[in-house]
């Protein structure tokens, strides 16, 4: 990190604190139903014993991205359960929503390729 950065910015350390917010981010495919993975998602928070219920978890549409609808899960931790919970909830949601039928979908490109006519070519 930059001298600079340190010297004018605030220091936020996260494990001095009890609790943190675990940041997911997760897109699924437009043509899925919004509605479906919120209600998957939140079975999947709600099931966890080491997602804290205040402050309540937070589930919403972030983005509508290039490639996939992107939906933030923000639930509270102990900061001694974040990276456990961080780790089997991202597993444990890419499990569900295969079994589910909700698609995570990859960055995708459409490329056209126009091909040039003979006449053109010789012109």
């Amino acid at each position: 990190m930059p001298n600079g950065m340190i010297t004018s910015n605030v220091i936020i350390n996260v494990t001095a604190n009890d609790t943190r917010r675990v940041d997911l981010v997760i897109g699924i495919s437009y043509d899925d139903e919004i509605t479906k993975a919120k209600e998957i998602l939140t079975g999947i928070i709600n099931a966890d014993k080491r997602v804290l219920p205040n402050p309540a978890p937070q589930i919403a549409v972030s983005e509508l991205a290039d490639s996939s609808v992107n939906l933030v899960v923000r639930p509270w931790v102990k900061s001694e359960d974040y990276w456990s919970v961080y780790f089997d909830l991202t597993e444990k949601i890419k499990t569900t929503f295969d079994k589910e039928g909700i698609s995570i979908p990859s960055p995708q490109q459409d490329v056209h390729i126009i091909a040039e006519t003979e006449e053109r070519q010789e012109g």
